[in-house]
């Protein structure tokens, strides 16, 4: 007879390779579609941005959808108001930690004429949720308006393979379009469950698909799988 347990969850450690920084910010509003002049920003402040493969930059996100409020229209030209407990938060490998943390703390981004004044960071590990999300992904250059589920999930499980993760349960969420000066870059968003803790780990480290610096392809944890507000 061969019989394979699971294994425990709770004793995998997670590494420190790959953080996250919580960075407190000083601003009252942003675009709410601010990837692209976000990333603009930080790479004038910090040019080798842009070489560093496992750095990504969370797009910023104030409350969920509760208590009446709700999320702006999404657009460049639809503004999100910031409350003081919204951070911004950057992906990246331990080797450039001490380095943020010391240049980024007291400067001003111009994010499309709102500035955003970074204040004191800190440090988060990963985590090894079972249940990952990410508010956008690009698997392939799509042009059309719309993403098609089945060949948009054909790629996600190809790239999960590459990393040496199974995909057992996905969700798609809708579509959306991020603007930038060379046209806008459509995305999904996607819950992946049923994760080991080494996948939800790997998967947070690498990420899925293109545009890591414009929040694309980052993943955080979700509790269980009940319906996805990507705009939360």
């Amino acid at each position: 007879m061969f019989w394979q347990e699971d294994k425990n969850p709770d004793a995998v450690q997670i590494p420190d390779d790959i953080v996250d920084l919580l960075f407190a910010l000083d601003c009252k509003s942003i675009p709410v579609d601010h990837a692209y002049f976000l990333s603009t920003a930080l790479h004038a402040a910090l040019p080798w941005l842009g070489s560093e493969p496992q750095l990504a930059v969370h797009t910023i996100h104030g409350a969920g959808s509760q208590n009446g409020w709700q999320r702006p229209a999404h657009g460049s030209d639809t503004e999100l108001l910031l409350s003081r407990r919204t951070k911004l938060m950057i992906r990246t490998p331990k080797t450039r930690v001490a380095e943020l943390l010391q240049h980024l703390p007291g400067v001003t981004l111009d994010l499309a004429g709102h500035p955003l004044t970074v204040g004191a960071g800190k440090i988060k590990l990963l985590t090894k949720d079972a249940t990952l999300f990410a508010r956008q992904v690009v698997i392939c250059d799509v042009t059309s308006d719309l993403i098609d589920e089945s060949v948009f999930l054909q790629g996600v499980a190809t790239q999960l393979a590459a990393l040496d993760i199974v995909l057992r349960k996905a969700l798609c969420g809708k579509t959306m379009a991020l603007a930038t000066p060379q046209g806008s870059i459509q995305t999904r968003s996607l819950l992946l469950a049923a994760l080991t803790a080494e996948e939800s780990i790997r998967l947070q480290q690498y990420g899925l698909g293109a545009h890591r610096l414009l929040g694309c392809g980052i993943f955080i944890p979700h509790k269980g799988i009940d319906p996805v507000n990507p705009g939360g």
